[in-house]
């Protein structure tokens, strides 16, 4: 286990000056060494039937195996639905029919049915028709509220949009499937990791593992074009992950927030810091993970947090 809810001394982070810069590409590029070679994944014809990933965790609780029976149930839902809609004839299955994990419907009622939503609805349903592909796969969308149920949310890390290359997006911050170069500022977090807890760097970027456990990995923006950041922002991704921080933030206690870079800094306002904790620290992109990043000790943190909380840590290994 990797839990590291004991803090130790460690050696002061280098500068970023050229040969922290040059000790840092070096690091990455052993750790990218490493790691499987990336795999292009191909397209979904409309007679395909979509698999199900198979997830090989080891040494899990009972507790953890019940959550991800429960995660994979309702992913076999979503496919289901968008397997009868093309069957039916229909290019896409409806996005609101795609949220299916009960505890955040219940959490969230009504929310896909505002005008903002409506209209969200129809600008990704319109782009999943189009000749560009959208990522992640419909099936994989509101991945994040599948892994974690509300009502088993201890943590929560903010990313941005998801990853727009071909076969790295699976619906949650920062991950990446298994057989998928692990990106820069997801090598980053387990360089702090190592350094943090002691974990041993991983053979892929699957974050799954932390879900399950309780770990909500959510995309201010939860779709994307094709080579094209930001394509889907300020298109009311933001307003419904806004809905989610600050349902949390109203209907629990005690729940850890790590914000890392401004973007997802900048959704403090939306949380009750009487009621629950605040990490904040640098982005752990290659251009600011030497400026506040590397060293914030966050993963230690957030057991200690917990610990006090009478709650299990997490146990951050993969």
């Amino acid at each position: 286990m990797c839990v590291g809810s004991r803090l130790s001394p460690r050696p002061k982070e280098r500068g970023g000056g050229m040969g922290g810069r040059n000790e840092m590409a070096a690091s990455a590029k052993t750790l990218a060494e490493r790691l499987h070679p990336a795999k292009r994944l191909r397209p979904l014809s409309p007679s395909t039937k979509i698999p199900i990933p198979k997830s090989s965790f080891s040494a899990l609780t009972t507790e953890t195996n019940k959550a991800l029976a429960r995660s994979n149930r309702d992913l076999r839902i979503c496919t289901d639905r968008i397997e009868k809609s093309r069957a039916e004839g229909m290019e896409c299955a409806k996005l609101e029919e795609l949220l299916v994990e009960e505890t955040w419907l219940e959490a969230l009622a009504g929310e896909l049915q505002k005008p903002y939503a409506k209209n969200l609805c129809r600008f990704v349903e319109r782009e999943m028709r189009g000749s560009v592909p959208i990522y992640p796969p419909p099936h994989l969308i509101f991945d994040a509220l599948h892994r974690t149920p509300f009502h088993q949310v201890r943590a929560v890390i903010i990313g941005q949009d998801p990853y727009h290359g071909p076969g790295q997006a699976m619906g949650l911050a920062f991950s990446v499937p298994e057989g998928i170069k692990v990106p820069s500022s997801l090598a980053n977090i387990f360089k702090e990791l190592r350094q943090d807890v002691g974990c041993s760097l991983p053979s892929h970027g699957n974050l799954e593992r932390w879900t399950v456990q309780g770990v909500l990995l959510l995309n201010a923006v939860l779709t994307v074009r094709k080579h094209q950041a930001n394509s889907h922002a300020k298109r009311g991704w933001e307003l419904f992950t806004d809905a989610i921080i600050q349902t949390i933030s109203q209907k629990k206690t005690g729940v850890v927030f790590l914000l890392w870079g401004n973007s997802a800094q900048a959704k403090s306002r939306l949380i009750d810091e009487s009621k629950h904790h605040i990490l904040r620290a640098a982005h752990p992109s290659g251009l600011s993970a030497n400026r506040g990043f590397f060293g914030c000790r966050h993963f230690s943190q957030t057991n200690q947090i917990l610990e006090k909380l009478n709650l299990s840590p997490i146990d951050w290994q993969l």
